[in-house]
């Protein structure tokens, strides 16, 4: 087996990524502050055709030199909007028949292998801060909390690896749904 070299991935110039077909899944950004994590998830939002992400509250917002480290251009490629406040983001969004859902351990919340997202439906995906997580107010607001069923000592992952894990996820069972 060898590996393939860059030229050989056909990955999407930035103006075919443009104008492909999205994955029916925005990303909301409660209050993020490692500019790291920031970029990575712009890096896997390009990787999975994420419609949009919004930066809400303290996340910092591109240009910035430490978001593009792990963004890799990619600040370039998705859809992004600052807005100050993730609920109200929530409301509107919810107003719009996108559903809400928070990435958070809570009550009641549905583990990520049990979450199976509806065909023809539009997603939000909330992710929190890395210390106090995705708001209460928020979660209240949520249609569905969704958690990463963990197995080990520590309480949480890393917001980029949450991220990852969970928009593979739905992209794979939303790509399931289209066959």
């Amino acid at each position: 087996m060898r590996k393939l070299k860059n030229n050989e991935l056909d990955r999407l110039s930035v103006e075919d990524f443009k104008s492909v077909k999205k994955t029916p899944l925005i990303i909301v950004l409660d209050n993020i502050r490692s500019l790291n994590n920031i970029g990575s998830v712009f890096r896997t939002s390009d990787a999975f055709l994420v419609e949009k992400i919004y930066l809400c509250g303290i996340t910092a917002t591109p240009p910035h030199k430490d978001i593009h480290k792990t963004a890799l251009g990619s600040t370039e490629t998705v859809d992004w909007e600052y807005v100050e406040n993730t609920l109200e983001l929530v409301e509107k969004l919810k107003a719009e028949n996108v559903k809400i859902c928070s990435i958070e351990q809570a009550e009641n919340a549905t583990r990520l292998n049990a979450f199976i997202p509806e065909e023809n439906t539009n997603y939000a995906l909330v992710f929190g801060n890395e210390v106090k997580g995705v708001s209460q107010k928020v979660v209240s607001a949520s249609d569905v909390v969704i958690e990463i069923p963990q197995f080990g000592t520590k309480h949480s992952l890393n917001i980029s690896v949450s991220a990852g894990v969970v928009i593979w996820d739905v992209f794979s069972k939303l790509s399931e749904n289209l066959k």
